[in-house]
């Protein structure tokens, strides 16, 4: 039997519950039923944490990319509802904090007036469409997919054929050639290929590029990678085999258990080969056979700094925006300056920062000043610039310790250290389900909790060298219920040991893959202050506890 969730959905068309909405807008949160409280987040919104009043809300935001006008429009229903702040996701989209059952109707038709939907935002449901966010300016991209990324929202934004899958889908295409969209993690990711001379296809990829397909990827507790299909296809037929991956996972998908309905689990028992013949019977055709291509060899770009655009005399600034957290004046002011110094536009990426692109060389020093004086850096270290933190317990009901201060704090501190600037990726979340990143992250943080006599207090499980790319793996669990307050200086140490124990340009990834677990948490429990320290540090055996974390039963949650 399918669960309590498929009945819901099978009772009522979740996009049926708008006029709903707005009755209880006008009743009041207590009028609102369990059944309709879930269907609310086809429309991007759920409660807050703690289920007394307030929702969190997002917004879809195709590839990242708004208006000025529309990036203000935000910035006025943070100030307005969201008690001055949002977040931007990993999903390259706004989540505001907040919003009253009675704010809810003024705030979505605000958006609406400007162009932009809450639609699909959250939901089982085709999700924001992920793509690069420098598609189009970037010099070294094998294309600009942002076409693609336009007629994939317009195929599903608000589409019912495609309103009750068996869980979330999520779609990223870009012809990056670090592929930054991460294909590895999503549902789909569509990856472009330079197309060597005299390959067939060259007639229909103008540009000489077409595209592979990865499919069955996403994280949370059970992780899981994108497989490669043998398929190659020409730009235009990227869409259409989206959506043939939609269909499959909506009359294929399965539906019994929340925590087994992701597509990753179909493509898992499918293998790729079976997964296209069923996408090729959708299709109509067989899609040519890919080409060779394992993807980018480094860790993805964020695109942060200052960057020459492809067109002349214009360059993109990419801001570091730690936890994603911005101010409703910040976004005001990074509004000012994409309208006064560059083409008014700006735009998310799926490490919670900012870029604003097309400022003119010849005002790129004013423009600097103004975002300085909001507080918004271009200059951050390096990892202030890849560092990513999921809701926390602050919002979300279902975090079991809080992130967003906790990943600040860590940050805070090596940069006072002087240990910012080794190119690591520090992900915090605040429980198994994956928002956050953490199992793809250098130095991966998963919340938990652990009893300290009679009191429950915060912790995390730490996990290592996690990546993405042709050598792409999930970070190794190392070291169970750190203490939250202290897991800075478990960082600290590891860290110290790094800098004392690395080889000559050794990355993080690959001093992870050259030691034990038992020498990565002796590591993370003792300083390493000097090699003969650290010499002695690899001898020593932990206790058990340690170093074996225990299964965690999957989170069956909506």
């Amino acid at each position: 039997m399918a669960n309590s969730v498929e009945q819901i959905k099978l009772d009522k068309d979740p996009l049926d519950v708008w006029p709903d909405l707005l009755r209880y807008s006008r009743l009041g949160y207590d009028a609102i039923p369990p059944d309709d409280m879930l269907r609310m987040r086809w429309y991007g919104v759920y409660e807050q944490q703690p289920r007394a009043g307030h929702f969190m809300m997002r917004v879809r935001m195709p590839g990242g990319g708004v208006t000025a006008a529309q990036w203000r429009a935000m910035a006025g229903i943070s100030r307005d509802f969201g008690r001055g702040i949002a977040d931007i996701t990993t999903r390259q989209n706004i989540q505001f904090h907040w919003l009253t059952i009675a704010d809810l109707p003024e705030a979505i038709a605000r958006l609406g007036a400007v162009g932009i939907s809450t639609v699909g935002a959250c939901g089982d449901i085709t999700r924001n469409v992920l793509g690069c966010p420098v598609a189009g300016m970037d010099p070294h991209e094998l294309c600009d997919a942002s076409g693609i990324v336009a007629e994939l929202e317009r195929a599903f934004l608000g589409n019912r054929d495609f309103s009750n899958l068996p869980r979330k889908y999520k779609m990223a295409v870009a012809g990056c050639p670090q592929q930054c969209h991460l294909p590895e993690i999503n549902d789909v990711g569509a990856c472009a290929v330079s197309l060597p001379q005299g390959q067939p296809m060259a007639a229909e990829a103008p540009d000489g590029v077409a595209y592979h397909l990865r499919v069955g990827g996403g994280l949370s507790s059970q992780p899981r990678l994108s497989q490669w299909l043998d398929a190659l296809l020409p730009p235009h037929q990227v869409a259409a085999a989206c959506v043939a991956v939609a269909q499959i996972f909506r009359d294929q998908g399965y539906r019994e258990r929340r925590n087994h309905a992701r597509l990753k689990f179909l493509m898992e028992d499918w293998g790729p080969e079976r997964f296209l013949d069923e996408l090729s019977e959708r299709l109509g055709f067989r899609p040519a056979p890919a080409l060779p291509d394992k993807g980018p060899d480094a860790a993805c770009d964020d695109h942060l700094g200052i960057h020459e655009q492809k067109q002349p005399g214009l360059h993109w600034v990419g801001l570091a925006v730690l936890t994603g957290r911005l101010s409703a004046e910040q976004m005001d002011a990074a509004a000012d300056v994409a309208e006064r110094f560059g083409a008014g536009e700006l735009r998310a990426t799926n490490q919670q920062n900012l870029i604003v692109p097309h400022i003119q060389a010849a005002r790129l020093d004013d423009a600097l000043f103004g975002l300085r004086q909001a507080g918004l850096r271009w200059d951050a270290p390096a990892i202030r610039r890849a560092a990513v933190a999921c809701t926390g317990s602050e919002f979300c009901n279902l975090a079991l310790t809080e992130t967003k201060q906790r990943l600040t704090t860590i940050v805070e501190r090596l940069e006072a250290a002087g240990t910012a600037d080794e190119p690591l990726r520090i992900n915090v979340n605040g429980c198994p389900n994956g928002c956050g990143r953490h199992a793809i992250a250098d130095i991966g943080l998963q919340g938990c909790v652990v009893r300290v006599g009679e009191e429950r207090v915060e912790a995390y499980d730490i996990s290592l060298g996690g990546r993405m790319g042709a050598d792409a793996r999930f970070a190794r669990p190392i070291l169970r219920k750190a203490p939250a307050k202290a897991v800075h200086l478990a960082i600290e140490r590891l860290l110290s040991a790094f800098g004392e124990l690395r080889g000559q340009g050794e990355a993080f990834a690959a001093f992870v893959d050259r030691h034990t677990d038992a020498e990565l948490a002796a590591f993370l429990n003792e300083p390493a202050a000097a090699p003969a320290r650290a010499e002695r540090l690899l001898q020593i055996q932990l206790p058990e506890r340690l170093l074996q974390i225990k299964p965690r039963k999957p989170s069956d949650v909506v």
